[in-house]
């Protein structure tokens, strides 16, 4: 095997001393793992972070073995990681699409959408930019594995778009992650923890304006 693509790194698991095994998604060849050697080193930590665009070069010499995996940094999500709602987004949109894709399996679509996704989340000034992507990046995931998606919601109206959010959680737990190892759905739960504070604080502005508003009419009579 011999692919030279550029990929969204997925998930990095320790291998040995140093090295990881990484699992990435291309556009035209899917999800892919390969053995990246000093994965864990000073020079690749950097790289191999969930989120990131990778131009990988992967060789093996079966389809057997597992491949060795070079990669370099095309765009890094790093500084997005220490924002909180912003590294639980990626923490969960990556770990969701390492755990349920089958692998060598082409999804084009799952790519660009991911991307654009990743791209959102780390450019818009606020959740309510990218929230319906999320949401609808869930819903081409269970389209694309035959479990159909729902309606996306419009992006305009927050508390919709975590109501579909919410609705989405029994058909991604019962159909997608079942029976898989590792607790990943607590990704989405810290997520959606967070997305919550934003649709609380968006309640109470309206509570604010309304009474506001009220006052002003009383004063005005």
């Amino acid at each position: 095997m011999e692919l030279r693509a550029p990929a969204i790194l997925l998930s990095a698991r320790s291998h040995g001393e140093t090295a990881v095994i990484a699992r990435m998604l291309t556009e035209h060849d899917g999800l892919v793992a390969g053995y990246v050697a000093g994965g864990r080193g000073r020079l690749l930590r950097p790289v191999v972070i969930p989120g990131n665009l990778v131009q990988i070069d992967l060789r093996s010499k079966s389809d057997t073995q597992l491949p060795f995996a070079r990669l370099e940094l095309v765009q890094s999500r790093g500084p997005w990681l220490s924002e909180p709602l912003p590294a639980a987004a990626i923490s969960w949109v990556c770990a969701l699409t390492a755990t349920v894709l089958p692998e060598r399996n082409s999804y084009p679509n799952l790519y660009l959408a991911l991307s654009a996704l990743l791209d959102a989340i780390c450019n818009a000034p606020s959740a309510r930019g990218w929230a319906q992507g999320l949401v609808g990046y869930e819903m081409l995931l269970l389209r694309e594995l035959g479990y159909g998606g729902g309606v996306r919601p419009d992006g305009a109206d927050f508390a919709a778009v975590m109501a579909a959010f919410d609705a989405l959680a029994d058909p991604m737990e019962r159909y997608l992650l079942a029976d898989r190892r590792g607790d990943v759905m607590a990704a989405r739960t810290l997520l959606g923890a967070r997305l919550a504070r934003i649709s609380d604080e968006a309640g109470n502005e309206a509570g604010n304006e309304a009474g506001d508003q009220a006052r002003q009419d009383r004063d005005d009579q």
